[in-house]
């Protein structure tokens, strides 16, 4: 799997649901993402998947669906792991820490205090720069 993680670039849609996600789109970021995974033949499909679920889990948070939340992120996080920790420029381990944190927290809330859920706590994907070509 290591191959395909040392890649030079993400493709354009992963991008897109990268740039939705971080921007808490977490709805839209699902159909990027989706899209993404289902043309990719590679076992890199499942990272893909496990972002998307993640921001499922988000998307679910949002909604006061903790059960729902609990479960894509159970998802996202076993695809996650794969890749750590890192893989095509995406910090994976840093993004499976901060989903640990808000899974806590949330947890922690219950789903009668969910709505106290700080929303900074959500997830944000850190992807490393390319290095210029020598």
């Amino acid at each position: 799997m290591m191959d395909e993680c040392s890649a030079d670039t993400l493709p354009p849609l992963v991008m897109k649901g990268i740039e939705e996600f971080n921007r808490g789109e977490f709805f839209e970021q699902h159909e990027a993402f989706e899209t993404a995974w289902r043309a990719e033949p590679r076992p890199v499909r499942e990272l893909y998947q496990g972002i998307l679920q993640v921001g499922v889990a988000c998307y679910h948070l949002e909604r006061g669906n903790l059960p729902g939340a609990q479960k894509a992120l159970e998802r996202g996080l076993r695809k996650l792991r794969r890749f750590t920790p890192e893989c095509l420029g995406i910090d994976v381990a840093r993004l499976i820490a901060e989903a640990e944190q808000l899974r806590e927290e949330a947890l922690r809330l219950r789903p009668e205090r969910l709505e106290a859920l700080n929303k900074s706590l959500f997830p944000r994907i850190v992807v490393r720069e390319s290095p210029e070509p020598t």
